[in-house]
């Protein structure tokens, strides 16, 4: 992975704008033309975690975009992720669903020192009843629905924080978040699980019974939990796919907590594509319709209408 502070972009490129989605983890920049063309992109770990202050987030856009200033120019750069976060650049708030992520996406206005960086940062979206917030994600429906502008249906974000959101008639009108991916991480590294959870071992029919097992006894889950390390004591542990089932059982208690949304329902699954193989394998158990879509490429269409809006 390369840090982009030390790339020298060239300023022929003919770069008219930026779009950045700025997570934890990971910083992704798409240098963007004047038609809105990706010219170039790339991809660091300077994400929040890995920075001390909120001064810190200026400073390592400036070093990533700083060969493409022109004396006398603005560069004008439109944000998505946790750069808006309380913890992040800027404190972007949230905005309440119901909520249409693609015609208000009202993005925040970035004080900066080095006066050639225009820089916006969308806000989330949060719901009052039941209480919940979302950072990132809104992009990537704002995507979806630059494609179908009056979609009704379901979308399912897997990630860290899974998150599920009804559309209706282009409004986000509700979501649900699932921290599938959070425990899968914590269980298989700081919990007995741990040593029956090993990387290189996985298998299909492992998973897709963890899903079962998961949906069909959603009161059980941990005690079905615990089942990942009495099979491997008592077994051979490379037979029992520890990871596998870990895995299966997290997403089939997911699936089996979002039933009320998904049931007779066509499903839009979005996410890198790990994820989405699991999800939709595990979808499949339950008969559920899915159309799969790429998420990186619906967070820059997102921020594409974005940055058309301030236009």
């Amino acid at each position: 992975m390369q840090e982009m502070g030390s790339m020298k972009w060239d300023k022929t490129l003919g770069v008219s704008w930026v779009a950045v989605d700025w997570g934890t983890s990971n910083l992704r920049i798409w240098l963007m033309s004047k038609d809105s063309q990706v010219i170039a992109e790339n991809i660091s770990n300077q994400g929040m975690a890995s920075l001390s202050s909120p001064a810190e987030f200026e400073q390592v856009l400036f070093e990533c975009l700083e060969s493409l200033l022109i004396d006398g120019e603005v560069l004008p750069v439109i944000c998505c992720g946790m750069v808006g976060a309380k913890q992040g650049w800027l404190d972007a708030g949230y905005s309440t669903v119901p909520h249409n992520p693609l015609q208000y996406q009202m993005p925040v206005a970035v004080p900066t020192k080095h006066r050639q960086l225009w820089v916006w940062v969308l806000p989330g979206l949060c719901q009052l009843k039941p209480a919940d917030v979302m950072r990132g994600e809104e992009t990537q429906i704002a995507g979806v629905l630059c494609q179908h502008k009056e979609f009704s249906g379901v979308l399912c974000l897997p990630g860290t924080h899974s998150k599920w959101a009804l559309c209706q008639a282009g409004e986000v009108a509700s979501f649900s978040t699932f921290m599938t991916g959070e425990l899968f991480d914590l269980l298989s590294k700081q919990s007995v699980l741990r040593h029956s959870v090993i990387d290189d071992q996985w298998s299909d029919d492992a998973f897709k019974q963890g899903v079962q097992d998961a949906i069909n006894n959603p009161a059980q889950l941990t005690s079905e939990l615990f089942s990942v390390r009495a099979r491997d004591i008592l077994g051979n542990g490379a037979t029992h796919f520890g990871k596998a089932r870990l895995s299966g059982l997290l997403i089939g208690s997911e699936l089996e907590g979002t039933r009320e949304w998904w049931q007779g329902k066509k499903v839009i699954l979005l996410g890198d594509s790990l994820l989405q193989s699991l999800y939709k394998l595990a979808m499949e158990q339950v008969n559920i319709d899915v159309v799969l879509l790429d998420g990186t490429q619906m967070t820059l269409a997102g921020l594409t209408a974005a940055f058309e809006q301030q236009g």
